[in-house]
C-alpha cells in the first residue's frame, strides 16, 4: 500500500490565537510544489498517522546527515515529535524506492528570547537533499515555500541552526549568535569566583527529566537567542533510551538555592583515560542556570571534581563569566568559535517591536529583500523605556540617521549581539552619513550577549 500523504488541496485545520492559520494546519506551498513538479518531483506533507511513511521520512533524514539507518528504538522515541511538527518530503515517483523522500524539511512554532521578551518563530530543521537529486531546486523550493507558509501563519521570524554556513544567506537568514567550544584544564586553576550559598546535589535521570522543562525555560529567558525546547530536543540532553550505553554514562547535578528551589542543572559524562586513571575527560552536554549563583555553583562543581584532567564544554557562550572566576584564565582554552543560530525576519514590524532597546533614539532602516518579506523603509523609534514603534519611514532627512541593509543582516541584528558599525566597516551596511551605523549601535546592542546552547 502506498504511503498516505496530506494532499496539496487540504485546507487549514485550525486557527491560532493570533487569528491566522496555525502553522501545522497549512497545506504545502503551491508555488514550491509547481516548481518541483516541473522537475518531475512531488512535494507532500507527511501524515503523522502513517507509520510507514514516517519511518521512510526519518530514514531519509538520517541518510541526509550521513548518520546510520535509524533503529526501531530511535523510531519509537521520535514518532511523538513528528506529530507536533510540519514535516515535508520531496518524492521522486520514478526511483526504485519511491516511498523514501529525496529531500526533507520540518518546521514548528517555538518561542525565541530577545532582549526584553520573546518572539514566536518558525523553527526549521531536518533540511536534507539526497546526493542523487542535487541541483534540481529541492532545497530552494522547500525553504522558500516554508518561509511563505511561516509568514502566512503570522510568524515574524524563522530560525535555523545550520550545518553549512554558505547556504542560508541567499534565503535571507543571517548569523545571529555564535557559540564557543571550551577545553579546560581544571588541575591548573583555582576557583576564585563567588561562594554559592545553596547546594549542588546529584540526581537521577527521572528526577532530572521532571525538573528540566521549568529550569531550561527559566535559563532560556535570561539570554537573547535561547529557543524553547520540548519533546526529544529537550530529553536528548539527558541521554536517549535508544542508546543505553550512552545513557548509562550520563550524570546529572542540580543546584538548589537556600530555599531548596532548583535553579540550574548540568548534564555531563566522564570517560576514563586509558593511560592515567586520574585524568578522565569530562564532557558537559548542557549546563542551564536560572541565576548567576546557580551558574557559578555548577561550574565550580565541575572544575573541582576528582580524577578529571580535562573538561570539555561545546556550544558555550562567547562571553562566559567563567574565565573571570578562576585564578588562571589560560587554563580555559577556546578551541572553536562558530556561527550557530541564524534568523530570517519575515515581518519587520512584529520582529523589531518584540524586543527592547537601549534607546531612546530613531534610525531609518532601508531594507532590501528580494523575497519581499522585510523589504521597505522602516523608521525605528525607541522611547525612554526602550520600547519601539516601527512605521513606514519618511523621505531621507538629515535629522534621522539612516542605514541600508539586506534582510539577512536584519536577522543578524535582531537579538542584539552584532554591532552595526562593524557590519558597516565590512560593507554589509550602508550609511547615509558617516556615523549612522554607530547610532544604530546605541539602540540595538544587548546588555547580555546572545547565545544558543543547543542544536535543533
Amino acid at each position: 500500500m502506498p504511503p498516505r500523504y496530506v494532499p496539496i488541496e487540504a485546507r487549514c485545520a485550525g486557527t491560532s490565537v493570533r487569528g491566522v492559520p496555525d502553522l501545522l494546519g497549512l497545506p504545502v506551498d503551491l508555488e514550491s510544489a509547481a516548481a518541483l513538479a516541473e522537475q518531475g518531483l512531488r512535494l507532500a506533507l507527511l501524515d503523522p498517522a502513517d507509520d510507514g511513511a514516517v519511518r521512510e521520512w526519518r530514514q531519509a533524514v538520517h541518510r541526509g546527515f550521513l548518520d546510520p539507518e535509524a533503529t526501531e528504538e530511535q523510531h519509537a522515541e521520535a514518532v511523538a515529535d513528528v506529530a507536533g511538527r510540519r514535516n515535508l518530503g520531496v518524492y521522486d515517483d520514478g526511483i526504485a524506492e519511491p516511498g523514501r523522500p529525496v529531500a526533507t524539511i520540518d518546521a514548528w512554532e517555538a518561542p525565541l528570547s530577545l532582549p526584553g521578551g520573546d518572539v514566536r518563530v518558525a523553527a526549521i530543521s531536518a533540511v536534507t537533499v539526497s546526493p542523487t537529486h542535487r541541483r534540481r531546486g529541492a532545497a530552494r523550493a522547500m525553504l522558500g515555500g516554508e518561509l511563505r507558509i511561516a509568514a502566512a501563519a503570522g510568524l515574524p521570524v524563522a530560525a535555523i541552526t545550520v550545518s553549512e554556513a554558505t547556504i542560508y544567506d541567499r534565503f535571507g537568514f543571517g548569523p545571529a549568535t555564535s557559540a564557543a567550544d571550551l577545553a579546560i584544564d581544571p588541575r591548573r586553576l583555582r576557583w576564585t569566583g563567588p561562594e554559592a550559598p545553596g547546594r549542588v546535589q546529584l540526581v537521577g535521570r527521572d528526577r532530572m527529566l521532571a525538573d528540566a522543562p521549568a529550569l531550561f525555560e527559566a535559563a532560556r529567558r535570561r539570554t537573547p537567542g535561547g529557543i524553547g525546547l520540548s519533546g526529544l530536543l529537550l530529553t536528548r540532553l539527558f541521554g536517549l533510551a535508544s542508546d543505553p550505553v550512552e545513557m548509562r554514562s550520563r550524570r546529572f547535578a542540580r543546584y538548589d538555592d537556600t530555599d531548596g528551589v532548583p535553579q540550574g542543572f548540568v548534564s555531563y559524562r566522564a570517560i576514563e583515560s586509558e593511560s592515567d586513571f586520574a585524568a578522565s575527560t569530562l564532557t558537559v552536554h548542557h549546563l542551564a542556570a536560572a541565576t548567576d549563583e546557580a551558574e557559578a555553583a555548577l561550574w565550580r562543581f565541575l572544575l573541582e571534581m576528582d580524577l578529571v584532567g580535562e573538561v570539555r564544554a561545546p556550544l558555550r557562550s562567547v562571553d562566559e563569566a567563567l574565565p573571570w572566576q578562576v585564578d588562571d584564565r589560560r587554563a580555559i582554552r577556546t578551541t572553536a568559535v562558530r556561527d550557530h543560530l541564524w534568523l530570517r525576519v519575515l515581518d519587520p514590524v512584529a520582529a523589531l517591536t518584540a524586543r527592547t532597546y537601549s534607546g531612546p533614539g530613531r534610525v531609518v532602516l532601508d531594507v532590501t529583500d528580494p523575497a519581499g518579506f522585510a523589504a521597505g523603509r522602516w523608521l525605528l523609534s525607541v522611547d525612554a523605556d526602550g520600547r519601539a514603534d516601527v512605521t513606514a519611514a519618511p523621505d531621507p532627512s538629515d535629522a534621522v540617521p539612516e542605514v541600508a541593509l539586506g534582510a539577512s543582516v536584519l536577522g543578524s541584528l535582531l537579538p542584539g549581539g552584532v554591532r552595526p558599525s562593524v557590519l558597516a566597516r565590512a560593507g554589509r551596511i550602508g550609511e547615509r552619513r558617516g556615523g549612522d551605523a554607530a547610532a544604530l549601535d546605541r539602540l540595538v546592542l544587548s546588555p547580555v550577549t546572545p547565545w544558543l546552547g543547543v542544536c535543533f
